[in-house]
């Protein structure tokens, strides 16, 4: 009697969920999927002065920490962009980086303050004269020079969003609206 009634009990059970399951897939909507966040492994196409660069952005302590560290190359129009919540001011070194590089402090409305060379391995701080920067962008030394991108060139602020979003992040959380 006892498994009688429990197998009629598992077919009911069994239709309710069907019914379910079928109720839940006639909403007309396709079935939400998740996409993982992006990381900072993965490149977005960013423009700085009218130049395209494929970034690399660094948004938490641990990934500003590593940034290009043992990195031994970097392709012509890579970088790597450091986003930071508030303004502040900047100070970088190159330890345990082999490449050549070449920083750029910007602003919160994105605007190019200050470039400066950085050599491999040299542990001297570089920083910043302005005390209210929010992003620094490391390319191969020279990029700035040899692209004209000079003080004053802009940072796209829109497609920085976007690629805060593709990284799991709010933009509003780094001043971005």
């Amino acid at each position: 009697m006892f498994w009688a009634f429990s197998n009629q009990r598992r077919r009911t059970n069994g239709w309710a969920l069907a019914a379910a399951l079928l109720a839940a897939g006639c909403t007309g909507r396709p079935p939400e999927t998740s996409v993982p966040a992006k990381t900072v492994s993965d490149w977005f196409p960013i423009k700085v002065g009218g130049q395209v660069v494929q970034m690399q952005i660094a948004l938490n302590p641990a990934e500003m920490s590593r940034g290009l560290m043992e990195r031994r190359d970097l392709g012509p129009d890579q970088g790597m962009l450091f986003v930071y919540p508030e303004p502040q001011p900047m100070s970088f070194w190159m330890r345990d980086t082999p490449l050549p590089l070449d920083i750029g402090f910007f602003d919160r409305a994105g605007v190019l303050r200050e470039t400066y060379a950085m050599q491999p391995f040299d542990e001297a701080p570089i920083r910043s004269r302005d005390q209210r920067l929010q992003f620094a962008l490391e390319m191969n030394q020279r990029w700035y020079h040899e692209h004209g991108v000079r003080p004053g060139a802009q940072l796209d602020l829109a497609a920085l969003r976007e690629a805060l979003k593709a990284r799991g992040a709010a933009p509003e959380d780094f001043g971005l609206r």
